[in-house]
């Protein structure tokens, strides 16, 4: 009998699925965090009886075929790339990416990484840099008798000077897109990496066609829908549920086989 074992792969893909909307759920107010989804697909199945076989001497076929699938598997996690609700903050260095694009990050290690939490914050040689203190491409460093600064929307960084009603540019902002956003790894600390499966990044100046605008003193709030991820729950649980009866049924009936004499 294969219903355990066909029903024990329905159990473990509702576990993942459980883990995915869990994790959706604990990042609710995590900013620019983006959902997820599990994706699964059916595995092979036993073909005892094929369909379109010859059924008698005179040419009929068999319309349907006897086709016992054995179970299911997760392939992946799809992340919902939907722009999440923006929320206005009291920091100057806050920013948020409204429309298509990342922001992109200098890693210790000297590799890059994208993200769209835009918590901005001077480090000790004021640069801008990430709250994990990473720098954010381009370097731009805020003279340190800076009273006031200014973003505006395609990116272009200002800074107010002692006393000087001229600001001074500091530097450009880009943003970076990708062919497939679903495609990038997530490293953790709201971080990204690029992949063959995303695509090459291509950077581009806020505004441009195609690429979102930058807008100064605001966050992006995760796009969790916190109501459907618990209808989500709901619905992932009742069908461990069912597989788990599924499992009991078939030892049930493995037992009264055993039992004839």
């Amino acid at each position: 009998m294969r219903a355990l074992g066909i029903a024990a792969t329905g159990m473990m893909a509702q576990q993942t699925n459980v883990d995915v909307i869990s994790n959706n759920i604990a990042n609710a107010n995590t900013t620019g965090f983006k959902s997820a989804r599990a994706a699964f697909q059916d595995l092979i199945y036993d073909h005892r009886s094929r369909e379109g076989a010859v059924t008698a001497e005179e040419g009929t076929v068999r319309p349907t075929g006897v086709d016992i699938g054995l179970g299911v598997r997760t392939v992946g996690t799809v992340r919902l790339n939907i722009q999440g609700g923006l929320i206005s903050t009291e920091n100057k260095l806050a920013m948020a990416v409204e429309g298509r694009g990342y922001f992109t990050v200098n890693l210790p290690d000297g590799n890059v990484a994208y993200t769209r939490d835009g918590s901005f914050q001077l480090s000790a040689e004021g640069q801008i840099v990430t709250l994990q203190g990473y720098e954010v491409d381009p370097g731009i460093v805020v003279p340190e008798n800076t009273v006031d600064i200014e973003i505006s929307e395609q990116g272009i960084v200002s800074a107010y000077i002692e006393n000087d009603p001229v600001p001074v540019q500091l530097g450009q902002l880009s943003l970076t897109t990708f062919i497939n956003d679903a495609g990038l790894r997530p490293l953790g600390n709201n971080l990204l990496e690029a992949t063959n499966s995303s695509g090459d990044p291509q950077q581009a100046l806020p505004g441009d066609p195609g690429v979102g605008m930058i807008r100064q003193g605001f966050l992006e709030n995760s796009n969790v829908n916190i109501i459907q991820q618990i209808t989500d729950l709901i619905s992932a649980q009742r069908a461990y549920e069912m597989n788990s009866k599924a499992i009991e049924t078939a030892d049930q009936m493995m037992s009264v086989a055993n039992e004839i004499k």
